[in-house]
């Protein structure tokens, strides 16, 4: 039997995309070009808290070059948020909704110059989204796309390192030998390092201060080991791949939900126009045999704020009436620290029957896709996304959604940890659920995110 080609060939085999999707293997958090710890995973937590990091963004993320005169439109068609005030200079959180306005996902739009755009992003959902419109849609514009397997064979356009935490900018300034220009959130500035003309972003990624830096391919070598030697007076540290991870639950960003692509009519041919392949694994103890219990809105993600009124675009009509229903609100959990120890004690008692599933250190998200059951008694109020170790804080916190009424930072709910019993994924091993008491903190969990983030 052959496989199938697209991902709605791939759905149809299945008959119900749940079961598709909690079949697939387990997600990787291995990132081609980068280690999994240069030191440790903790100190490098610890760094964009405490002193400052290097993050490399050059080889996991995908980006779409699009160029012509009706580049801006492209995006602008497509994205909930505002373009009125969008210019060459400037970047921007790029947020696309379906027709039926549930969450697509989002990514980093950047202004290169006039008629000249770059999204930053995840290639299954928002990549893809933007090229399928692209293909099917009269646009004046060439586009080029560069993903992880694409740079296996064929080194990228830019090299992208963030640098982030309270001494970011000491290190940039020393590394330019000149003060850091004065730069608002989301725009674009330039200085010189070791010689080379360096663009950056400013804005954040691990709840703390930094710029995103880009040029180049073939200088980032000469960039990277600037940075790392002139940072390290500093404490300057290099996050590999098990940390960097790790970083979204204390800016409050949903890294990974599950695109609204699966099912309806209003992403009908653009299921039939993707690959098979474009279909990530899920997993978690959130339990539904219906997938679009699984997505969400902008709403429920906190971008309500950012919807548009100046322009029309995809899903407009369908976010003006969900603007009056009922949302979820994204939280900080913090889980008792001892039912989590009660975990690992579980796990290494000489006893019959099944221990818990293994939590493993420093994130638990196993699967692309992760649902695990929020409750309040035998109720279901939400589910976490993302859960993690944050070394700094010495706590295991998820980022999750629930009902707003559950919302309030000292609110008492309980996380269901381990897979789906009546569902089982074949890469989990045999295990009982257990139940977690966990405590609902403010998102972004970083003080500092919260408070300055945007200033």
């Amino acid at each position: 039997m052959t496989s199938p080609t697209s991902l709605a060939a791939f759905l149809a085999e299945s008959q119900n995309p749940v079961r598709a999707l909690r079949d697939l293997p387990r997600y990787s958090t291995a990132y081609p070009g980068l280690s999994a710890q240069y030191s440790n995973w903790r100190s490098e937590q610890k760094a964009w808290r405490e002193n400052v990091a290097l993050l490399d963004q050059s080889y996991h993320m995908a980006n779409l070059f699009v160029d012509g005169p009706d580049a801006e439109k492209v995006f602008a068609d497509l994205a909930i948020n505002r373009f009125d005030n969008f210019r060459p200079g400037m970047a921007k959180q790029f947020i696309a909704a379906n027709a039926d306005g549930q969450l697509l996902g989002d990514g980093i739009l950047v202004y290169l110059a006039e008629n000249s755009l770059n999204l930053v992003g995840e290639p299954r959902s928002i990549i893809n989204w933007v090229e399928y419109n692209l293909q099917t849609r009269d646009y004046d514009v060439t586009y080029e796309i560069e993903t992880t397997a694409q740079r296996q064979d064929d080194p990228p356009r830019y090299y992208r390192y963030q640098i982030q935490g309270p001494k970011a900018l000491a290190v940039l300034e020393a590394a330019s030998g000149a003060p850091v220009p004065e730069t608002k959130f989301f725009h674009l500035t330039e200085f010189r390092i070791a010689g080379k003309q360096v663009r950056a972003i400013r804005h954040g990624m691990a709840g703390q201060a930094g710029f995103e830096l880009f040029g180049p391919w073939e200088e980032g070598p000469v960039i990277r080991e600037e940075l790392l030697r002139v940072g390290a007076p500093f404490g300057l540290a290099l996050v590999g791949s098990t940390a960097y991870f790790t970083n979204n639950i204390e800016s409050g960003w949903l890294a990974s939900p599950l695109p609204a692509l699966y099912s309806g009519e209003a992403t009908r041919e653009f299921r039939e126009w993707l690959p098979a392949s474009a279909a990530g694994a899920l997993g978690g103890s959130f339990d539904s045999e219906n997938i679009e219990d699984y997505y969400i809105t902008p709403f429920d993600a906190g971008y309500g704020r950012f919807i548009a009124s100046d322009h029309d675009f995809v899903g407009r009509e369908a976010l003006s009436r969900l603007a009056t229903a009922p949302s979820r609100t994204k939280v900080t959990l913090i889980w008792n620290e001892d039912d989590v120890a009660e975990i690992f004690h579980d796990l290494l008692a000489p006893e019959s029957g099944d221990s818990p599933q293994y939590l493993e250190f420093a994130s638990a998200k196993y699967v692309k896709y992760l649902f695990d059951r929020i409750s309040v008694g035998e109720r279901t109020v939400g589910f976490l996304t993302h859960s993690t170790y944050l070394a700094h804080d010495r706590r295991f916190a998820s980022l999750g959604l629930v009902n707003a009424d559950q919302a309030e930072p000292g609110t008492k709910v309980t996380v269901t940890w381990g897979d789906s019993l009546r569902i089982p994924r074949a890469d989990v091993e045999p295990h009982r659920q257990v139940q977690v008491r966990a405590t609902v903190a403010p998102v972004p969990f970083s003080a500092y995110a919260r408070e300055t983030y945007r200033k």
